[in-house]
C-alpha cells in the first residue's frame, strides 16, 4: 500500500513538473485516475444521448440503414482523428488542449493566430454540445411525462426549453462542488451506460413483441431506406444518406475532454491519450449494438397495421418517426411499465453526460481565459480556493448553452430543426478545433516532439485521412437538412459558424493581434510555486 502511495505521489510530482515546463502552475486539484479520465470522455460521447436524441432525425434521413452503416463508417474515421489528437495530447498535457497545441505546432510566427481561432471554434463547439446534450435530455423528460400521463404538453418547444434551463442549473451546481464529485458521477456513468445498453437491447430482443422483429433488409438495406424514403423532402438517396451521418458524427464529440482535464489527471501524458482513444472505440462497439437493438424493435406498419402508445395511434413509419420514437419503441416492445423504466435509464445517462460536458467546457474556458483570450478573462480565470475548480467558467458554459437553445422559442420554430442545427454547430465547431492542431502537426513536423504515447509511422496516414474527412463534414452539415426550405426549417448552422468566425476575426484584427501572443507563461518556477502555495492556504 505504501509503495502504491509512493508511486502515485511520484507520478503526481512528475505531472506538476511537466506542467511547470509548459508554463503553468498546478492550480487545479490533481486527483483523477486513468479510468476517471476515460470516463469523462466516454460520458460526454454518451451513446444513450447522441444515438437516441437524434434517432428521429436519423429515421427521417434514411432510416436504420443510414444510422447503422453511418455509425460503422463514421466511428472508424473518428478513431483515426482521435488517435491523431491523442499523440499530440501526450506531448502537451494541459487544460488548454487544442488551442495550446495549435500555438506550439504552428509554423513561424503564426502561432497566436492559429491558437486564437482554434480556441474560439473549440469554445463554440463545447457550448453547443452542452446545449445539444441537455436539450435532448429535456426532450426525453418530456417524453417520459407524456408516456406516464398521456399529457403531451411537456413535449412542446417552450416546455422543453424550460426543462433544459432547470437541468443546466442543476448540472452547473454539481460542477461547483469539486472535481471529486464530478469524477464520481462519471465513474457511475460508465457502468450506467454499458449496463443500460445491455439491458435495453436484451429486453427489446426478448420482449413480448419479439415475433415482430424487423428484417435484415430493414436494418441494413433497401427495406429500411424505403420505409422512411422522402420524409426529409429530398429525392436524392445519397444526399439523404450523407445528411444522416450527423447521428454518428454528433455522438462522437466531446472526447477532447480527456485533454482538458489532464491538469487534474495522474500520469497525464499517458492517461489523457488513452482516455481519448479508449472512449471512442468502446463507444463505437456499444453504439453499434444499441442502434441495431432499437431499430430491430420498430413496429411494422404494413397492411393497415397500427400501434397505440400513450393514447396516440401510429399508422405509418412517417408518423412514428416524429417526436421521440425510441421511447415509443421501448413502450411498444416491452410494455408500459418496463418501457417507462428504460426511458428513465436513458434520461439518467443524458443527465450524466450534461454534467461531464459542463466540466470539460469549464476547463477549456478557464484555460483560454488564463491566456487572456476571452473578454473579461480575469473574471473567468478564477479558481475556487475551497474546491480548486473554475466555478465561474462552469456557469459561463451553462448560460451559453441555454442561449443556443433559445431559437426553439421563436414562433413557428421546429424543435427538431433547431436541435439538428445545434448539433451541427457542435460538430463543426469541435471538429474544426480538433483537426487544426493535427493539420499543423502534419505540415510542421519539426515543431513536434512526441510524448510517451505515439503513433510512429502510422501518424501521417491517420492524420491526413482525418483532415480530409473533417473538411468534408464541415461543408456537409451546413447544407439544408429539410425540404421545403423556409423560416421554420432553415438550418441556422452557417449563421452561428459565420458569427463566430466574424467575431473572432474582427476581434483579432482590431485588437487581439496586438496583445494575444498565444499561451503565456504564468511565471518563473518560484512564481508558479507561490501561486500554488496561495491556493493551498
Amino acid at each position: 500500500m505504501d509503495d502504491q502511495l509512493s508511486a502515485s505521489s511520484k507520478s503526481e510530482s512528475s505531472d506538476t513538473e511537466r506542467l511547470h515546463q509548459l508554463g503553468y502552475a498546478q492550480e487545479l486539484h490533481r486527483g483523477l485516475s486513468r479510468f476517471s479520465n476515460f470516463a469523462i470522455s466516454f460520458t460526454i460521447i454518451s451513446i444513450l444521448s447522441g444515438c437516441l436524441t437524434l434517432f428521429s432525425y436519423g429515421l427521417t434521413h434514411g432510416g436504420p440503414p443510414t444510422m447503422i452503416w453511418g455509425w460503422a463508417i463514421v466511428g472508424g474515421l473518428v478513431l483515426l482523428a482521435g488517435l491523431s489528437m491523442a499523440e499530440i495530447c501526450s506531448a502537451f498535457p494541459t487544460a488548454g488542449g487544442l488551442y495550446y497545441w495549435s500555438a506550439k505546432l504552428a509554423p513561424g510566427k503564426s502561432g497566436p493566430a492559429w491558437s486564437w481561432f482554434t480556441g474560439w471554434f473549440n469554445l463554440l463547439g463545447q457550448v453547443a454540445v452542452t446545449a445539444g446534450i441537455t436539450f435532448g435530455c429535456g426532450y426525453s423528460i418530456g417524453e417520459f411525462i407524456y408516456l406516464v400521463s398521456g399529457n403531451a404538453l411537456w413535449t412542446d418547444n417552450r416546455h422543453v426549453v424550460l426543462l433544459t434551463a432547470a437541468l443546466l442549473l442543476i448540472q452547473g451546481l454539481i460542477n461547483t462542488f469539486g472535481v471529486n464529485i464530478v469524477s464520481l458521477f462519471n465513474r457511475v456513468s460508465v457502468w450506467w451506460h454499458l449496463t443500460g445498453v445491455a439491458v435495453i437491447v436484451a429486453l427489446l430482443f426478448i420482449a413480448p413483441h419479439s415475433h415482430s422483429h424487423q428484417s435484415g433488409s430493414f436494418l441494413f438495406g433497401s427495406g429500411g431506406f424505403d420505409a422512411f424514403k422522402g420524409l426529409s423532402g429530398f429525392a436524392v438517396p445519397f444526399y439523404v444518406f450523407l445528411l444522416g451521418l450527423l447521428v454518428a458524427q454528433y455522438t462522437f464529440t466531446g472526447y477532447d475532454a480527456s485533454a482538458h482535464v489532464t491538469e487534474e489527471t495522474i500520469d497525464a501524458a499517458v492517461s489523457g491519450p488513452k482516455g481519448i482513444v479508449t472512449s471512442i472505440w468502446v463507444s463505437w462497439i456499444a453504439g453499434f449494438i444499441l442502434l441495431i437493438g432499437v431499430s430491430v424493435a420498430i413496429p411494422h406498419f404494413v397492411h393497415g397495421f397500427s400501434v397505440n402508445i400513450a393514447g396516440t395511434k401510429y399508422t405509418s413509419y412517417a408518423q412514428f418517426s416524429g417526436g421521440v420514437p425510441w421511447g415509443n419503441v421501448f413502450v411498444y416492445a416491452t410494455g408500459k411499465v418496463i418501457g417507462e423504466l428504460l426511458v428513465l435509464v436513458v434520461i439518467g445517462a443524458q443527465f450524466f453526460c450534461g454534467i461531464a460536458s459542463i466540466t470539460a467546457n469549464s476547463r477549456m474556458i478557464y484555460a483560454f481565459s488564463r491566456d487572456g483570450a476571452v473578454p473579461g478573462s480575469n473574471y473567468w480565470h478564477h479558481v475556487s480556493k475551497r474546491r480548486r475548480v473554475p466555478v465561474r467558467s462552469a456557469w459561463f458554459g451553462a448560460v451559453g448553452a441555454f442561449i443556443l437553445t433559445a431559437p426553439a422559442l421563436l414562433p413557428g420554430s421546429s424543435g427538431s430543426t433547431a436541435y439538428a442545427a445545434v448539433t451541427s454547430i457542435a460538430v463543426i465547431g469541435l471538429y474544426v478545433a480538433y483537426l487544426i492542431p493535427v493539420f499543423l502537426r502534419r505540415i510542421n513536423g519539426s515543431a513536434f516532439t512526441p510524448g510517451p504515447w505515439k503513433l510512429g509511422k502510422w501518424g501521417p496516414v491517420f492524420g491526413w485521412i482525418a483532415i480530409v474527412w473533417v473538411v468534408f463534414i464541415c461543408i456537409l452539415f451546413m447544407l439544408p437538412t429539410v425540404k421545403p426550405i423556409n423560416a421554420d426549417t432553415f438550418n441556422y448552422t452557417p449563421v452561428a459558424v459565420v458569427a463566430v468566425i466574424g467575431f473572432a476575426g474582427i476581434y483579432y484584427a482590431v485588437s487581439a493581434r496586438k496583445w494575444f501572443k498565444g499561451p503565456r507563461i504564468q511565471g518563473s518556477a518560484e512564481e508558479l510555486a507561490e501561486i500554488e502555495r496561495e491556493l493551498s492556504n
